[in-house]
């Protein structure tokens, strides 16, 4: 569980750190978008290059990032194992009903980089970006949704505080789970069925823990007279930089290349 790295800021004064949170949330997304635009190899590598780049500049350690992969590992295998089967032209290896073509390989491989990529992504931003930030950032993205009368300050408070606990969630998991192996709790052993058995004893007070830890933070929100964003100043004012004006514009020149290779260039996977 100490490998879960979700959620969890790291201090540090990297270009990245000092970029205006809105432009990290938009960029964000955009990359997302691209990923799944990305239809061959040249275009991939693009996104694959830009992400590694962009890990570089944050100046947190590789091995950060790919700690965060571990907890995926299982999803991708079997994602990819599950889209080998899925691709059309001649098969390289048949077995009854089951076959495995160019195109499926091609659609594994994809499958797999995405996915690792999703979490490189969403990495940076939640490595660089304090849970504050990213609030006022969410808040500050998503104001025309005013219009319509929706409480953009609590949809952005719900979702980073959401996103701030899911390291303490994991910790709590870990300690619980310690705790009941120490008073002879046999959770590893057995078969399926049992290992189910075995971890109710553990959902159990998690939960318990997890609404305690949440009827305090209301109390203290509550005793602090919060009242959602109406008449709330800001102690931070978001201005953009020079860091964020290159940023947007090596991002625009990354996507046009990407839009290019997967317009000009044959897809693999049809």
């Amino acid at each position: 569980m100490s490998d879960i790295t979700i959620g969890q800021y790291v201090e540090g004064y990297s270009v990245v750190h000092r970029m205006d949170v809105r432009v990290k949330l938009s960029l964000m997304l955009f990359y997302i978008l691209f990923v799944f635009i990305a239809n061959n190899y040249f275009a991939l590598m693009l996104i694959i290059l830009a992400t590694i780049f962009a890990t570089l500049l944050t100046r947190i350690s590789i091995f950060q990032y790919i700690k965060s992969t571990k907890g995926i590992i299982i999803i991708v295998l079997l994602t990819s194992m599950l889209n080998l089967f899925y691709g059309k032209g001649k098969p390289i290896f048949k077995s009854g009903f089951l076959e495995i073509t160019e195109a499926g390989i091609n659609n594994a491989i994809f499958i797999s980089v995405r996915i690792i990529l999703l979490v490189f992504i969403s990495g940076v931003l939640t490595f660089t970006t304090t849970p504050a930030d990213l609030t006022d950032g969410l808040e500050r993205i998503m104001k025309p949704l005013k219009i319509f009368h929706i409480k953009v300050h609590d949809i952005a408070m719900m979702m980073s505080i959401a996103l701030r606990f899911i390291p303490t969630f994991f910790e709590e998991l870990d300690k619980i789970t310690n705790a009941q192996k120490s008073r002879g709790a046999d959770i590893e052993g057995g078969n399926f069925i049992a290992r189910i058995k075995a971890f109710i004893p553990i959902l159990i007070p998690l939960f318990i823990s997890s609404f305690r830890r949440a009827n305090d933070l209301a109390a203290a929100m509550e005793c602090r007279c919060y009242n959602g964003g109406e008449g709330r100043t800001r102690m931070k004012v978001l201005t953009l930089h020079r860091c964020d004006i290159v940023a947007i514009v090596f991002s625009v020149f990354t996507f046009s290349g990407v839009i290019l290779c997967s317009i000009l260039l044959p897809n693999p996977i049809m």
